[in-house]
């Protein structure tokens, strides 16, 4: 994956979409992906889709959390960590 995020950065793009960057790694994998990613987002903007929450939490600036094709929140991830609409969507009940 390293290998393809290089050849992505090769044109030296201002916008970088990745999805699911970190899908079938380890953790280990998935650490060094997530450090990488943080270093490559310097200067430009990266959209990325993830469904691994801790990834998504650990290296995102601002969340845009979709549900059924409609933004349901926007924010920090700890904006979107306490969201109640959030909660009550993902999780079934606030908590």
């Amino acid at each position: 994956r390293h290998l393809e995020l290089g050849i992505a950065l090769a044109s030296d793009p201002a916008l970088l979409l990745l999805d699911e960057p970190t899908a079938g790694m380890s953790p280990e994998e998935t650490d060094a992906t997530m450090l990488l990613i943080r270093e490559l987002a310097t200067g430009r903007t990266v959209v990325l889709v993830e469904h691994k929450m801790k990834v998504v939490m650990r290296i995102s600036d601002r969340i845009t959390v979709l549900h059924q094709g409609q933004v349901l929140a926007e924010g920090t991830p700890e904006e979107i960590r306490t969201n109640e609409r959030v909660q009550q969507t993902y999780l079934g009940a606030s908590r």
